[in-house]
């Protein structure tokens, strides 16, 4: 019996693919050397090719993983209250670790409120000669303020009243200078002197010359005066305004400014101490709450209260509002509840972005980007709409009676609206999920219940009922009505919602929805549903 080895053929001769591999017969030297070389480059090529695809199949997946929304919307639309919701969704441990960060910030708030109020109760002279109104203010010698209340003016008080409210602005002049001092930390926190002021951060009221050694104990030394006012209720002083690149978190936060003396709170276990260094604001505050003539009893004063709607001051829909918790927010222990940090106005500048990975959702990253809504910021809105899988749009509209800050002649809300219409038919978002916020649905309310009609500011409206439910589905008629007739995709959906975003748990949900709303059309784009 023949061996095995025997029976089998060589395979070569038995593999047609080998056999055409093999080097021809006769093959010269150069030739094989040529040979060698096709070879070696058509592996290379072979070799870019297998990496090439590769790297688009990572860059696929990596695409297909991310998705960015933008926040947008005009200025005080609640935009980045809507942001922090989702960080406080989504990464809670971050956001209440930033929360006592917030706390000068809180503190800014609430000294705005209490300028503007004395603003409204005590308006500026009107004289044509500013410098001579000045000097007569910087020689009072009975009060820190001086402001002129002529009897003939509009809405001018009483003698009475005038003097009556001049004592609570000589009783709260020390917080002229605590306001300025937090405007320069937060503008240059890495400013260790936070007596020595840059003129060009002042708000245009003051002239300060503060005594460093007075902050301890809550009296100050200067003398100030108000500038003439430009609308009744409206804050004369410009608002202070941060680029997201500032460190300002990071310089507030437990080991920065603030004091450590190695306690923590029983409740929340963040770490104590800050009350104990005499250059804190808090005491400055905490000094101006109660008393006679205090902050606590300006805002529970009946007189003021009427003043400030004489003047139709509504305090409660300002950004940033904590009257009524004064004497919560200025004890020497206070700490930001989520709340606080909710309702904390601070305007920015440029692109806030907040990145999280949904879990349960395969590890999908987001984007949120926080755009700024000012006049002269919309212009950066055109860049992020590349690649861009969703837009929330935030529309103020309890603001129907209120005007632009960058210009009192247009309405903000008829702002929104030409906003609105102008997203809604931008051909470039034809294929982008659009959810509508008609946000501030709270303050709506209250306005309406307060007596204010809609149809004194928006004739269209005419004869309908100034019921919440009347209003609230007139305006979301408009807006749907709007995005369908400008869509240039007339099979885009539109979501809406009515939002008070500064609910957390009503705005939880509605986020909830809206992530579920995101994350279905983007799979139906990927054709994986």
């Amino acid at each position: 019996m023949p061996s095995k080895s025997a029976v089998l053929r060589p395979r070569s001769s038995s593999d047609p693919f080998t056999a055409a591999l093999l080097p021809p017969p006769n093959e010269t030297p150069e030739q094989r050397e040529r040979r060698l070389q096709e070879e070696y480059e058509a592996i290379q090529r072979s070799n870019d090719i297998d990496e090439q695809l590769k790297r688009d199949g990572m860059a696929l997946r990596k695409h297909k993983e991310c998705v960015k929304v933008l926040l947008l919307g005009q200025s005080e639309s609640g935009k980045s209250t809507t942001l922090k919701q989702f960080q406080l969704l989504h990464t809670p441990a971050a956001f209440h670790a930033e929360r006592i960060a917030w706390r000068s910030v809180i503190y800014l708030n609430l000294l705005r409120s209490i300028r503007r109020i004395l603003e409204a109760l005590l308006p500026p002279t009107t004289d044509d000669n500013p410098d001579e109104s000045m000097s007569s203010a910087t020689s009072s010698s009975n009060s820190q303020f001086h402001y002129a209340n002529r009897p003939g003016t509009p809405n001018a008080f009483s003698d009475a009243a005038q003097r009556h409210f001049e004592r609570y602005a000589a009783r709260l002049a020390p917080l002229v200078a605590l306001e300025t001092r937090l405007m320069r930390q937060l503008a240059c926190p890495d400013d260790e002197e936070a007596t020595h002021l840059d003129p060009a951060l002042l708000p245009p009221y003051a002239t300060p010359t503060p005594d460093p050694n007075s902050y301890g104990n809550g009296y100050g030394s200067s003398h100030h005066t108000l500038p003439r006012a430009r609308s009744v209720g409206a804050s004369t002083s410009k608002e202070l305004a941060l680029r997201p690149t500032s460190k300002w978190k990071q310089t507030f936060a437990i080991g920065g400014r603030i004091a450590v003396s190695g306690t923590k709170s029983e409740h929340t276990g963040e770490i104590r101490g800050w009350w104990e260094d005499p250059d804190d604001p808090v005491h400055v505050l905490h000094a101006c709450a109660d008393g006679e003539y205090g902050m606590v009893a300006l805002w529970r004063d009946s007189e003021v209260r009427s003043a400030l709607a004489r003047r139709r001051v509504r305090m409660e829909e300002s950004s940033g509002f904590y009257l009524d918790e004064i004497e919560r927010i200025t004890a020497k222990r206070y700490i930001p509840t989520d709340g606080d940090v909710l309702r904390a106005r601070l305007k920015t500048l440029g692109v806030i972005e907040h990145t999280f990975t949904l879990k349960g959702h395969n590890g999908i990253e987001w984007k949120i980007y926080d755009v700024g809504g000012a006049r002269n910021q919309r212009q950066t809105w055109a860049p992020y709409f590349d690649d861009v899988n969703a837009i929330i749009f935030l529309a103020p509209i309890s603001a129907f009676d209120q005007v632009l800050a960058e210009d009192a002649r247009v309405n903000r809300l008829e702002d929104s609206l030409l906003l609105w219409r102008s997203l809604a038919a931008n051909k470039l978002l034809a294929n982008v999920n659009i959810i509508l916020f008609l946000n501030k649905c709270d303050l709506l309310r209250a306005k309406l219940n307060a007596g204010v009609l809609l149809r004194d500011h928006m004739i269209s409206y005419g004869d309908r009922p100034n019921d919440y439910d009347s209003v609230s589905k007139y305006f979301r008629n408009k807006f749907g009505a709007l995005h369908q007739s400008h869509r240039p995709n007339k099979e885009r959906e539109l979501y809406i919602h009515l939002t008070s975003v500064t609910d957390t748990r009503n705005t939880s949900k509605i986020i909830a929805d809206v992530r579920d709303i995101i994350l279905k059309a983007n799979l139906k784009g990927s054709r994986l549903i």
